[in-house]
């Protein structure tokens, strides 16, 4: 291949001082992009779609719980069976594969006429979610140089939970039918790019040993490997339990906090992943300048304590000080990137891909038990929603440092490794 097109394969270039691999980065951040798009986009339009859809009253509020729980179910299946694929077939297989799944299931959910179908779509979209990140942070951070992964990784971040912001901007102006077929649009546009996008040359030569490969079990076969996969997922639990429950039930948490004016979760989801953005960038680049991940996952579980605290001590105040009190929680939870690249770094080649997929896809099923919990210690409490808010969280939080504290930090480490299975 010419040297020409070397930087948008991943090969080198005379011009560059490392290895970029562009074209993989590239689609990596548009197809996180689009994931995150289509994720959001659902919980901004559930309640006007199933309207659309003659559903009032109790049967709203069912459906729409049923659906999200449905989305939840294919997004835990479909990372074990990308993760698994990524391992065994290759990392570029997974991204594309992903991308095109969940493609076909943003066109037809924007053509669905009844809660049956709405459900069998979200399943499916759920499922081809699953994949994509997973297999994109695997692939970006074995092209990368080891010093040199996390510039990669947080772009692929950064330009990836901007798309919440932007599937909030296109609901405000096109009903959720046409926001749906935008999304399959996207995605489908995005399989254009991969002709110049390169397997990893990590993931080939693994090919040619032989060692058992994507082999999900064996992340319980031994107790050291378990308690390191599932410090990985507790670490990012914190995380979603400011998107799963502080934003979605914003508009509860609002009448209860005396916030003065009516709290629109959209505009919620849009200020946290406004915050998430800049807190991805700030925490990626943070990484490198300190040259030590757990470092700053630290910090920023001390800034989600500050922040959460703030959300649930702040009442009586203006709806854009709530709103600004929102940013401020996505910049604390905004290293998502680093939690990311952490799991890519604990693991060996051959279950390398398994774990990057599921684990962010776990650490997203963990909405389920977290909202039971949520719910069970509100009817516990007198119903209070800031009490139970505030023990869930407090829990949450607990389980991240604790995890944190026993974990060995991997910045810049070697990622041609196997697993000894």
């Amino acid at each position: 291949m010419s040297n020409s097109n070397s930087f948008f394969t991943g090969q080198a270039n005379s011009l560059l001082p490392y290895k970029f691999p562009l074209a993989a980065v590239i689609v990596a951040s548009l197809g996180y992009f689009v994931d995150i798009y289509d994720l959001l986009l659902f919980s901004i339009v559930r309640i006007p779609s199933l309207k659309s859809l003659g559903l009032v009253g109790n049967a709203l509020t069912n459906s729409g719980i049923l659906l999200l729980n449905v989305q939840m179910i294919g997004l835990l299946v479909g990372g074990i069976f990308w993760g698994i694929l990524g391992d065994k077939k290759g990392r570029l297989s997974v991204l594309f594969g992903s991308i095109l799944v969940y493609s076909i299931a943003n066109l037809a959910n924007g053509w669905v006429d009844s809660v049956h179908w709405y459900a069998i779509w979200r399943f499916v979209a759920g499922f081809g979610l699953a994949g994509e990140l997973g297999a994109g942070i695997t692939l970006v951070a074995e092209l990368m140089p080891k010093e040199k992964r996390g510039y990669a990784t947080t772009i692929v971040a950064a330009i990836g939970v901007s798309g919440a912001v932007a599937a909030y901007v296109i609901a405000q102006h096109f009903d959720w039918r046409t926001s749906f077929f935008i999304g399959g649009g996207l995605g489908l546009t995005l399989l254009l790019l991969r002709i110049g996008v390169a397997e990893s040359g990590i993931f080939g030569k693994s090919k040619e040993k032989s060692v058992s490969r994507g082999n999900f079990f064996a992340l319980f076969s031994r107790w050291p490997r378990l308690v390191r996969y599932v410090r990985c997922i507790l670490i990012g639990v914190p995380l979603w339990f400011v998107v799963g429950i502080l934003i979605t039930f914003s508009p509860e948490f609002g009448k209860v906090l005396g916030i003065k004016g009516v709290v629109n979760a959209g505009a919620a989801v849009a200020f946290c992943y406004g915050g998430l953005v800049l807190g991805d960038i700030v925490s990626g680049l943070l990484s490198q300048l300190l040259k030590n991940r757990l470092k700053v996952v630290g910090i920023y579980l001390l800034l989600s304590v500050i922040s959460i605290s703030c959300y649930f001590l702040f009442k009586d105040i203006s709806l854009q000080l709530f709103y600004i009190i929102c940013a401020f929680m996505g910049f604390s939870v905004g290293y998502w990137v680093i939690f990311m690249t952490i799991a890519t770094e604990q693991f060996g080649t051959n279950i390398r891909a398994t774990v990057t997929t599921t684990v962010p896809n776990f650490v997203r099923g963990a909405v389920v038990p977290l909202t039971l919990l949520f719910q069970y210690l509100r009817h516990l409490l007198d119903n209070s929603l800031i009490y139970a808010g505030i023990a869930v969280g407090s829990l949450c939080l607990l389980l991240a440092f604790w995890s944190l504290s026993y974990m060995i930090d991997t910045f810049g480490k070697d990622l041609d490794f196997q697993e000894d299975i």
